[in-house]
């Protein structure tokens, strides 16, 4: 069985009516209606789909939603839609050795500052420290996940930050968090993002590390679990969209 990585009990299933704006999600639990809070600022449009099952967790404290909006069916398991829990696990992932591209490393500082950008993660422990930002790649095209699902100005702005970085020397890395039931590797969006896209094969070419991971939420025992620790990255055909 794939590890669990979290345990999210107790958990509701709710029934997606639609989303209300950047941040709240209209849902119906238990024939009530219902305001969910998702953090994912990416479309979503394969997921936030009327009559489709998600799942959520109770707020910490009360406040303008009922409910954080983390995951949602697909399949028999659901995709992760939640950025904090996708990397909390991924963390998790890390500190149980499932990684296997960040052995040695054993501490690590989040929102690390660097040149004009807030990196994710400064990790150390292996020599000189890492420098890793992590992205939501929740964008399913047949068997691949891919990144990103709209625009998006600060991913490149973040990867022209790393791979400046590797040009003068330093460690830099690119992880990309495939929160999607098995899929068997990683592209990146070109026809949404084509700059991005770009300046991914740049990084690549100045040594910044292309990662992904995959994992997926368990309705089962309300768990997260890792199936695959090194996703391949692969650059999509040119004529793909």
């Amino acid at each position: 069985m794939d590890p669990a990585l979290l345990d999210l009990r107790p958990i509701l299933t709710v029934a997606i009516r639609r989303r209300l704006n950047r941040f709240v999600v209209s849902v119906e639990h238990k024939g009530k209606m219902r305001r969910a809070h998702i953090n994912n600022t990416g479309r979503l449009e394969q997921f936030l789909v009327p009559g489709r099952t998600g799942f959520g967790l109770f707020p910490p404290r009360p406040g303008a939603t009922d409910m954080r909006l983390f995951a949602v069916a697909d399949g028999n398991a659901a995709a992760v839609i939640d950025t904090q829990l996708q990397m909390r696990a991924f963390e998790r992932s890390v500190e149980a050795g499932l990684i296997p591209w960040l052995k040695g490393y054993t501490s690590f500082k989040r929102h690390a500052p660097q040149e004009h950008s807030r990196i994710d993660y400064r990790w150390e422990g292996a020599g000189a420290p890492l420098w890793l930002e992590a992205k939501s790649a929740v964008l399913r095209q047949g068997e691949r996940a891919m990144y990103p699902d709209c625009p998006s100005l600060r991913g490149q702005r973040h990867i022209r930050t790393l791979t400046a970085l590797a040009q003068a020397g330093g460690r830099a890395a690119i992880l990309f968090i495939a929160a999607l039931p098995r899929v068997n590797a990683f592209s990146p969006h070109r026809a949404a993002d084509p700059v991005l896209s770009d300046l991914l094969k740049q990084a690549a070419a100045s040594g910044v590390g292309l990662h992904a991971i995959g994992m997926y939420f368990d309705p089962g025992d309300a768990a997260v679990r890792l199936y695959a620790a090194d996703l391949p990255v692969k650059w999509p055909d040119a004529s793909a969209s």
